[in-house]
């Protein structure tokens, strides 16, 4: 067993190329792992390649100096490449079959589940790791997301012996819900990358899993 995947609790934080510059990827990266991040996924929709290797290797590298948990958003042969922790699929990536074979069972594969009980009962019946709901509050990161809700986080501790981790919206007001309501890990894009103090932010917001 991958001593890694008995770590998947805390904040969960999400790198985004529109709030991240390319000159300040590694010291926002390493302010948010200073302020107490325990899990961090590189995620980078462009198609400059050389810029995302580069990046997701500087991440893992950060993620190993502070002891934290690497996981690459869809791209499982990135996530092989740089020897990431794990990946992270949506519904329109690869099959979890495929990134485990890929990636070998130590991997941590996330699947992301939406509003979606049976995804998720599926999900970990395929041998996910963890599962992600969301969005559980309304998002500036993706505005146009369904809302989950904070039920569903119930339902599925009720149903699921995986761990899980929320999204969408979640901010210092807020996030102590979606502890109390069963959630390991609460994952936050602009709520870490859109303040003006990154390490500060992230404090703030893992405190609540001390």
């Amino acid at each position: 067993m991958n001593a890694f995947k008995d770590r998947l609790k805390g904040l969960y934080a999400i790198t985004d190329q529109q709030l991240i510059t390319e000159e300040n990827f590694s010291e926002s990266v390493e302010a948010t792992l200073q302020g107490g991040t325990r899990i961090i996924q590189y995620r980078d929709k462009s198609n400059n390649q050389d810029k995302r290797l580069q990046q997701a290797r500087t991440l893992r590298a950060l993620c190993h100096q502070y002891h934290a948990i690497c996981i690459i958003n869809d791209d499982i042969e990135l996530a092989k490449a740089v020897n990431a922790h794990g990946v992270h699929l949506g519904k329109d990536d690869f099959s979890l079959t495929k990134a485990r074979q890929v990636l070998g069972k130590n991997a941590i594969i996330g699947v992301s589940c939406y509003n979606d009980l049976d995804r998720a009962i599926a999900a970990e019946k395929d041998k996910a790791d963890y599962v992600a709901f969301g969005a559980i509050f309304s998002s500036t990161t993706k505005p146009e997301a369904n809302i989950a809700g904070l039920d569903i986080i119930t339902k599925a501790k009720q149903q699921l012996s995986i761990p899980i981790c929320t999204i969408g919206g979640i901010t210092q007001e807020n996030i102590q819900q979606v502890i109390q309501h069963g959630a390991d890990m609460a994952a936050v894009i602009s709520g870490i990358f859109s303040t003006e103090n990154t390490k500060q932010s992230s404090t703030a917001l893992s405190r609540f899993f001390n």
